[in-house]
């Protein structure tokens, strides 16, 4: 049994960022802005609430773990609304290629990370290490609980419990809000939504920009749980969070099943030596991490045919065509 509570804490820390950066990318599409960047977007969030959490604590400033892992979340979301900024002026203000801009914020976040990480390094190395103040060793009250506490309230982040609630405020701000509503119509219909006095530039930027703070966090929380230094890499998970947007039809409640479906994956890929199914068996570690990756393309290849993308995603809208 403590092989399977194992499992499901594994696959919580690595499906929640999963599911917190798709459905920023969700947002920004629903909008009619394709996000390229979310790779990026993660890495430059990460860093900056990295570097602070470093910051605080190499100061020695006594705070408590949760107050600065929820600063640090802070940080990390204002760092992506910023980067965001760039990719929305671009695709909906000077109508440039969406991918192209985005895949120039993918190229730069981790040159910049890398650069700025060994100029403020008392170190000299790129690695911006950090201590672990906020792991939860059992949850008050809920870590009581029969089988369940075991599984989701011990040996766990606050960041997991981030990730629920952003999913519900997600679901209920796309379908139970005139903002919600107006965000589909421009990614659907620009023109009508125009012709209603909607305006489509601003959903649009609004769009992009949530994508950036959800972005930002679910770089921040990949790399607290996974690890105690960033090393300006999130490890492909924003290209992996595209598939799970595409594998989750931009819907809130598909994208969480896929989110887990591919965290269990990457959970599986990391404790494949230490489950005893898995252990046994002579294959080497590296096919095991290859297999998320893997599947994405097989999922990718059965499912995008039957994909529905919002109808208008990619194509800059022009206030003058009709």
């Amino acid at each position: 049994m403590s092989t399977v509570y194992f499992l499901v804490q594994q696959t919580m820390f690595f499906s929640i960022p999963l599911l917190i950066v798709a459905l920023g990318g969700m947002f920004s599409e629903r909008g009619g802005v394709v996000n390229i960047a979310l790779e990026g977007i993660m890495v430059f969030g990460a860093f900056a609430g990295i570097v602070m959490i470093d910051a605080v604590q190499s100061a020695g400033i006594a705070i408590n773990g949760q107050l600065l892992l929820l600063l640090a979340i802070l940080t990390a979301a204002a760092t992506g609304v910023l980067v965001s900024l760039a990719h929305a002026y671009a695709s909906i203000h000077m109508k440039a290629d969406q991918v192209i801009s985005g895949t120039a914020i993918n190229m730069l976040a981790p040159a910049f990370a890398i650069f700025v990480g060994r100029v403020i390094n008392t170190r000299g190395t790129q690695q911006v290490r950090f201590e672990d103040w906020f792991h939860l060793e059992k949850v008050p009250v809920l870590g009581s609980i029969p089988v369940l506490g075991d599984m989701l309230f011990t040996n766990a982040y606050i960041t997991t419990y981030l990730g629920f609630f952003i999913l519900i405020a997600a679901w209920a701000l796309l379908y139970k809000t005139k903002f919600g509503l107006r965000l589909r119509a421009c990614g659907d219909h620009p023109q009508a939504a125009d012709s209603a006095g909607i305006s489509v530039y601003k959903m649009r930027y609004a769009g992009v920009m949530l994508s950036g703070v959800l972005a930002g966090i679910g770089g921040l929380v990949f790399v607290i749980p996974t690890s105690r230094e960033f090393n300006a890499t999130v490890s492909g998970y924003g290209f992996l969070a595209l598939a799970v947007l595409i594998f989750g039809q931009w819907k809130p409640l598909r994208i969480l099943a896929a989110a887990f479906f591919f965290g269990l994956l990457k959970a599986v890929a990391a404790g494949s030596s230490g489950l005893p199914l898995l252990k046994d068996i002579a294959l080497p570690s590296y096919f095991y991490k290859m297999m998320p990756f893997i599947m994405t393309l097989i999922v990718l290849a059965f499912t995008s045919r039957k994909s529905q993308a919002p109808r208008a995603a990619g194509i800059p809208y022009d206030k003058g065509v009709r």
